[in-house]
């Protein structure tokens, strides 16, 4: 909410928000009745698919759709976060509308937003590895982890994609690579992007290749922190 109030009636139950607030609007097959009173709010809208995508749900690994279980941020400094990267994305699109037409830059945005709002309202998400995670997350998944994300660095590819590739759960995947290489999957998938746009840099044509060009290429669109890396 950016001025006025907005409200929503669940089961006779009410809850307002005023200015300042961030609030989940609603989810799938949940019905609530929205009420404006005047002012301006700003709704983003995200693929319930995109935040299954993310997360994952049981143990058992049978596959469950993610269900934000609260409509509230689970506290202050999440609500904080939440409006910190929002106001972010916003700007990138406003400000740069070129960077969401490059296929990497949209889905590293987007993903960015349904991750933030994991972190933001109360969910069903599993957060911690599973014995079979810990036991999975082993050398091996390591290797073939390592070897998807090598081959595909161009591609719009996610966690889950990696560790389907690896055979294991997001979890254990995430485990191998903090506990064999100190890192996320992401933050690796991030450093061969770096060193493929590094090198594409380098034999580029400085008259035909913009470095903003390249850098949204391959995903980054934060065009300080890319030339700093």
């Amino acid at each position: 909410m950016n001025s006025g109030t907005a409200g929503f009636r669940d089961g006779g139950a009410e809850r307002w928000y005023a200015s300042g607030d961030v609030y989940l609007a609603g989810q799938p097959l949940h019905w609530r009745t929205s009420m404006f009173r005047g002012g301006e709010h700003e709704q983003v809208v995200i693929d319930p698919a995109l935040v299954s995508e993310i997360a994952e749900t049981a143990p058992d690994r049978a596959p469950a759709a993610v269900r934000f279980t609260g409509y509230e941020a689970v506290s202050a400094q999440a609500a904080h976060m939440w409006k910190s990267s929002y106001a972010y994305v916003r700007d990138m699109v406003l400000v740069r509308p070129g960077t969401a037409g490059h296929p990497l830059v949209a889905a590293n945005m987007a993903r960015l937003l349904a991750a933030t709002a994991l972190a933001t309202f109360p969910n069903n998400s599993l957060s911690e590895p599973t014995i079979q995670d810990g036991s999975d997350g082993s050398p091996a998944t390591l290797r073939r982890a390592v070897a998807f994300i090598d081959e595909h660095a161009q591609e719009d590819i996610t966690t889950a994609d990696i560790a389907a590739a690896a055979y294991v759960t997001i979890r254990a995947v995430q485990l191998a690579f903090r506990r064999h290489m100190n890192c996320t999957p992401t933050a690796y998938l991030r450093r061969v992007r770096l060193d493929h746009a590094h090198r594409y840099l380098i034999a580029a044509d400085p008259e035909r290749e913009s470095v903003t060009a390249v850098a949204y290429r391959w995903g980054f669109t934060n065009l300080s922190r890319f030339a700093a890396a």
